[in-house]
């Protein structure tokens, strides 16, 4: 996976923007304004990516490619590294996830408003 399949992948996304809220070189992604995904686009050498809590363990304990998100809430953030021992169809299932978790916490009004689109 190169940055530019990462980046056309989240933006196909219902509802996905794409910004630079902390500096030049990290890119985030949200959606309906909540973040779910980013990546440095000078480096991409890690996603982070939002992940259940349970299964963020699991994923860091299957995967050398899977660690703490780093600067992140170690908790529900993992950082993947891609183009180790993961195969892109994986996390591109992980990103759809990290969407998901983030559409579910959203209000029923932003849920709806997403729906329209």
């Amino acid at each position: 996976m190169n940055i530019e399949q990462y980046r056309d992948y989240c933006l196909a996304k219902k509802g996905v923007t794409e910004s630079f809220p902390f500096d030049k070189d990290t890119l985030v992604f949200k959606v309906m304004g909540k973040m779910f995904a980013l990546t440095s686009v000078e480096s991409f050498d890690f996603i982070n990516l939002k992940c259940d809590s349970e299964k963020a363990i699991e994923l860091r304990e299957k995967y050398e490619a899977v660690k703490p998100g780093y600067h992140m809430n170690k908790t529900l953030w993992n950082s993947v590294y891609p183009n180790l021992d993961v195969a892109d169809k994986i996390i591109y299932h992980w990103i759809d996830d990290s969407y998901n978790l983030i559409v579910l916490s959203l209000t029923k009004k932003l849920q709806a408003e997403l729906e329209s689109l």
